[in-house]
């Protein structure tokens, strides 16, 4: 493809009464909306070490006390994006929320998807629709579009989570908002309770009564998964790769984003094919050496993944995860954009 015509090609009268009328022409921007072969990505592979991010973390809350921050979280903001955008990717934002012993997170409900991952700590817990999840680390917890929600501690320690949410995607479509609301009674009788989800190959069946619950189950247990992920390694599976499933449907736990727990065996290394989606990893046990390459290009580290780091890698890069222990399984927590791709036709796998 040739050359196309530059801003600078045109008359600045002509520039002038375009404007005048919101108008403006395509074709100076046309390869930068539109480049040839792969997208040009603004997200940037990005590492968070939980050893920089805790100490801030553990200061906001002397600064700034739970009433004036309703929810007290730093923002993992990726650099490619600008450190005020609060987005790690074009549709994820990533957060560090901390919850101090007695304090209350108050009841309210929002337009974006959203997922605790609890990073650690004991005795804290998320109430979702009068369904009461405790909070351990490694579980997965999920916060649905238009649930109520609150969270409380009643421990002795510092409880971190890490939130990931499809808030980048729902503000740029401008329907973002949230709504406070009382605080919520837990209910003793849950239909949809988590337990009720659990046993191996089995699911309550809605034949008999009809079922308007979209989420029926908001709390994966990170022992569970963990025992599922070891059973796979057990039988030969040095690397084991799980999906968050809606345990009615079969499909992703949420509507846009996709969850996943990946076991990468000891001494292991395991290469991910470039994907049309972003990717979000967390270290839940163990460390992990992260790497990333195009096609046709040599490999660029990221660095280590240690216990509670997060790291961000932009679609269409190959990704390369070695664990360097010889003799522990290294544990993580993946989240992507690809049921949201998968629904707009976009999804793309490359060798």
């Amino acid at each position: 493809m040739g050359e196309l015509g530059r801003l600078d090609d045109l008359p600045q009268a002509y520039l002038d009464a375009l404007r005048q009328h919101n108008l403006l022409p395509l074709w100076p921007s046309l390869r930068g909306v539109m480049p040839a072969n792969r997208p040009s990505p603004r997200t940037l592979a990005t590492l968070w070490h939980y050893c920089n991010t805790r100490p801030l973390l553990i200061e906001a809350g002397r600064l700034t006390p739970i009433e004036k921050a309703e929810r007290r979280v730093l923002v993992l903001a990726n650099p490619g994006h600008g450190l005020d955008r609060m987005q790690a990717s074009p549709s994820m934002y990533l957060g560090m929320q901390l919850l101090l012993p007695g304090e209350w997170a108050p009841a309210h409900r929002h337009t974006p998807n959203a997922v605790r991952m609890v990073v650690e700590g004991d005795g804290a817990y998320t109430t979702v629709e009068g369904e009461r999840c405790e909070m351990k680390r490694g579980d997965l917890i999920l916060t649905p579009t238009g649930l109520w929600h609150e969270h409380g501690h009643q421990g002795k320690d510092p409880v971190v989570w890490l939130d990931v949410l499809d808030l980048p995607l729902v503000y740029y479509l401008e329907t973002s908002y949230h709504e406070a609301g009382p605080a919520q009674v837990a209910k003793k009788d849950v239909l949809r309770r988590s337990s009720a989800y659990q046993a191996s190959g089995l699911a309550p069946t809605t034949y008999l009564k009809r079922n308007t619950n979209h989420y029926p189950m908001l709390h994966y247990a990170y022992e569970k998964t963990k025992q599922s992920l070891d059973r796979l390694a057990s039988q030969g599976e040095a690397n084991a790769l799980l999906t968050f499933i809606n345990q009615e449907t079969g499909s992703d736990a949420l509507q846009m984003l996709g969850f996943y727990a990946l076991r990468i065996g000891p001494g292991q290394r395991l290469n991910l094919p470039a994907q049309s989606s972003a990717m979000v990893m967390h270290a839940i046990e163990g460390c992990c050496d992260v790497g990333w390459s195009i096609a046709g290009q040599s490999e660029t580290s990221l660095g280590t993944l240690n216990h509670a780091d997060t790291a961000c890698l932009p679609g269409y890069v190959s990704i390369h995860l070695s664990n360097p222990d010889p003799e522990q399984g290294c544990y993580l927590f993946l989240a992507d954009e690809s049921p949201l791709h998968r629904k707009l036709g976009l999804h793309e796998t490359r060798a």
